[in-house]
Order: structure tokens, then C-alpha cells, then sequence
């Protein structure tokens, strides 16, 4: 089902630039601040392709996406970003700290091309809508840049690990190229252009299906680019080619059974709620919740009081169902499921593996009904916003800048690929796969005809 090839990627001469200085997290991540650090770093950091200033000066003619297109067939003139010599896959490792916590994990995949699938082929499932405008940003990068230098993240199921299993033979060696980014990870990558490993991964693909984990806009950006290729060849009399470039995406494969996967929570903070009342609140969900208070009376007391608090949390989530919410008032609540709350009656719209995520509770079940905060007032993010890190969540409540923070467990890697599968999808901000994978670290130059694959097929 998965088709995979090898291609010759652009990198980065790090004889000639540190890597620490030229790459940068996903564009969606680039913080103002952030994007003025990368310019600060290097004149050849990769933000003034993946996310360049714009300004009011800017025309049609010169602009930050004409802007993008010039730099990077200037920084190949120089020889700061160089081909690679063979298609090759290209071994990605990243070895990072959970945050908030002393686990260290080790997420290892690959980054390879992969054919551009309709959603209708069932080869490729989304697990979240997209918004138009983050498209129409990236299709306009693109059609200056002909490149993709940011990876899309798939998800692939192989319980054996058999592919894993070679990819962690790879890295046994020395990586020709590591760094460590600005929140700690290192990244290593290995290139590889042995026909005999690339046939091995292409091969135990084959029968794959794959889960988006990361990159929805940019996955329908490449496919509107496909398409529109498509429909100029036709135009023109040409014969179509199904390996040329614009059939491909530059792609970083996963194991969902990797055991360096980590998902985090991302936390809701309920804000502009006019004559707010935690008590009637609180028993407006009461016909779907039973909730247990933390109090505390001190600071001493709200330490050792917050860390009961969040173990019970976590652990409740393998049996009872629970959110956290904190308004202050010295007390830490969850809010358990009742064991006799019908969601098949409640909620008769979704699937039962929608209602078996503890966001979709929270915002059907606590938000709507206990708050009144309507879907559209949600994606409209005035009485909503979201926050990674439940101290920052807690903090935001503290000074007067939420009224309540609703506090989640992360949702598991199975439960996104049982929705994704199923054909369904999960609400805006239910997944924050961590680390990010970094961009620039591999380029793929989205033109001609895909080399690796004659070789490639031949083996099968």
C-alpha cells in the first residue's frame, strides 16, 4: 500500500555552517521571537525559506515567498546546501527528555519519499481537520521554492519492529551528522544508500498503511501541487509519469510501537465566561461527573497537595476516566466519569472511539453542557486557548488570566491510530507528538523525474 523511494536530498555543508545554527523547528512552531533568534543565528538559517519576514514594503514581485525562492537556489550555487550523491533513506534518530520528568526516550524512524495518496485510497488518514489559510501559505512556499524542507510525520504499524530493527543496526555506527536544538534533543542522521537495506524497508512498507501524525497542511499542500502538475501535463499533451517528483512527498516514517513515541497532553484554559460560579458549574456536569477535591491551605500544603493531585490523575486515566480543573480557591479537583454515564445516549453522534477520548468529554460534555461554550466559540479561541505545560495552565489561573484550566491526560498513540483507521477525526489541539522533527535536516527538491525508483522496483 505504502510506496516508498530513496531520493538524493539537499543538506546543509557543515563544514562550512554548524547545524545548531542554520536548522529550526516546523514552521507552525516558529514563534515571533523565535523567528528573530534564527536570523540572529546565521545568514543561511533555513527561517528565511521556511518562515521569512514580511513586510509592509513587500510586492508580488518581492515578497517573503520570492524571497524564499532566491535563497535557496542561492545557498546551492554556494555549495551550502549540497546534493547528496545516491538516492538514499536517511536513518533519523532523536534523543530527548520527557518533559517535565527524568524519562529519557530514544524516537527512531526513517525519512524517505513517499507516493502522494488521496485520502480515498485509504492509504493515508488524517486524524485532524485542516484550515484553509496555513494551505494557502505553504502552496505559495512551494511554488516558488520547488523544495520541501519540512517533514511531514507518518505513522506506520509494525508490532514485530522489523524495520525499526534495521534502523537501530544503522545507528549502531557513528552519525555522520548530530546536533542538539534549543530545547535539549540531540538529532542524528544516518544516510543510507545501500540498495540491499533500501529494498528491506521498501518491501516490509509495501503492505503499510499511514497515519499523519504531524503536517495535515502540508500533506494537502502537497497534493494540490500534485494535482495541478497533473492537470498542466494534461493540458499540454504531455504523457503523465507517475514517478515524477510532484507524485512525492519527502516523508519521516514511525512505528506506532515504538517505545520513543511520546504524545503530550495539550491543556484548556476557559476564559471571558461572564457571571462565572464554580459552584453551579460544577453541578451542571454533575449528571456525568463525581469530582474529588485537593484542598490545600498553604504553600507548603499546595506542593505536596499538587503532587497527589497529579499522580491520581495520571493514574486514575488506566481505570475511572478523569480531567483535572483547577479555579483557584485553594483546592485541586478531578472530575471522574460516573460509572453509570451513558455516552452512547449523550453523545449519540460520535463513534465509540471518539467518545473514548478524554478531550471529546471535556468538550461535550463539560464545556458545552457545564459552560455553554459552543464548538464554533471554541475554534474561534476567545473563551478557549491552550497551554502545553499544566504548571503554566495552573499560573494562568493564579494571576486573573483564566477562570479555569481544565487539565488532560495525554491521548495514546493506539487511540489516534484506531480513530485516523476508522475514518474519523479528533478535535483541534488533541495531539502534541514530541519532540518535533526539524526542518532542514533533509531537502527534497520537488522537480524531474525520481531516480531511485527503476532500481528500487526491480528488487521487488
Amino acid at each position: 500500500m505504502a510506496e516508498i523511494q530513496p531520493f538524493r536530498a539537499f543538506r546543509y555543508d557543515t563544514n562550512r555552517v554548524p547545524l545548531d545554527k542554520v536548522l529550526t523547528q516546523p514552521y507552525d512552531k516558529i514563534t515571533p521571537s523565535m523567528q528573530e533568534k534564527y536570523y540572529a543565528e546565521s545568514a543561511y538559517n533555513l527561517i528565511a525559506i521556511e518562515k521569512g519576514r514580511s513586510g509592509a514594503e513587500d510586492t508580488p514581485e518581492n515578497n517573503v515567498y520570492t524571497r524564499a525562492g532566491q535563497k535557496i537556489q542561492q545557498w546551492i550555487g554556494e555549495k551550502i546546501l549540497v546534493q547528496d550523491g545516491a538516492p538514499s533513506v536517511y536513518v533519523y534518530s532523536q534523543e530527548y527528555f520527557v518533559p517535565g520528568s527524568h524519562t529519557r526516550k530514544m524516537r527512531i524512524g526513517f525519512i524517505a519519499l513517499g507516493r502522494l495518496e488521496d485520502y480515498g485510497a485509504h492509504v493515508v488518514f488524517p486524524h485532524e481537520r485542516t484550515l484553509s489559510a496555513p494551505k494557502a501559505d505553504r502552496i505559495e512556499l512551494l511554488r516558488h521554492t520547488h523544495a520541501q524542507t519540512g517533514q511531514l510525520f507518518m505513522l506506520y504499524n509494525d508490532a514485530p519492529r522489523r524495520i525499526e530493527s534495521l534502523l537501530e543496526e544503522i545507528a549502531q555506527k557513528p552519525a555522520p551528522q548530530e546536533m542538539q536544538d534549543e530545547f535539549g534533543v540531540t538529532h542524528r542522521l544516518w544516510p543510507v544508500a545501500d540498495i540491499a537495506n533500501i529494498r528491506r524497508i521498501q518491501n516490509a512498507m509495501a503492505d503499510k498503511k499511514l497515519i499523519i501524525a504531524d503536517g495535515h497542511h502540508r500533506y494537502e499542500t502537497a497534493l494540490n501541487n500534485r494535482d495541478q502538475w497533473r492537470e498542466q501535463q494534461k493540458t499540454a499533451g504531455g504523457m503523465p509519469d507517475s514517478y515524477a517528483g510532484t507524485e512525492f512527498a519527502m516523508m519521516t516514517f514511525v512505528n506506532t510501537h515504538s517505545k520513543g513515541l511520546t504524545i503530550l497532553p495539550t491543556h484548556r484554559l476557559v476564559r471571558n465566561i461572564g457571571n462565572f460560579d464554580f459552584e453551579k458549574f460544577r453541578s451542571a456536569v454533575g449528571q456525568n461527573f463525581d469530582w474529588y477535591a485537593y484542598p490545600f491551605q498553604n504553600d507548603e500544603e499546595r506542593a505536596s497537595t499538587y503532587a497527589e493531585f497529579r499522580k491520581d490523575l495520571e493514574r486514575v486515566n488506566h481505570g475511572r476516566r478523569a480531567i483535572g480543573i483547577y479555579a483557584g480557591g485553594g483546592a485541586f479537583y478531578t472530575f471522574l466519569l460516573r460509572r453509570d454515564a451513558d455516552l452512547e445516549a449523550s453523545l449519540p453522534d460520535l463513534s465509540e472511539a471518539q467518545r473514548g477520548l478524554d478531550v471529546v468529554l471535556l468538550h461535550r460534555l463539560i464545556l458545552e453542557k457545564g459552560l455553554g461554550i459552543s464548538a464554533e466559540q471554541v475554534a474561534a479561541e476567545k473563551t478557549i486557548v491552550y497551554e502545553r505545560e499544566m504548571d503554566s495552565a495552573i499560573g494562568a489561573v493564579d494571576r486573573g488570566e483564566a477562570q479555569l484550566a481544565c487539565l488532560l491526560n495525554a491521548v495514546r498513540v493506539q487511540q489516534v491510530a484506531d480513530i485516523a483507521l476508522g475514518g474519523d477525526v479528533l478535535p483541534q489541539k488533541s495531539t502534541d507528538f514530541y519532540p518535533k522533527l526539524l526542518s532542514g535536516i533533509a531537502i527534497y527538491k520537488v522537480e524531474g523525474h525520481i531516480e531511485g525508483q527503476a532500481g528500487a522496483r526491480s528488487g521487488q
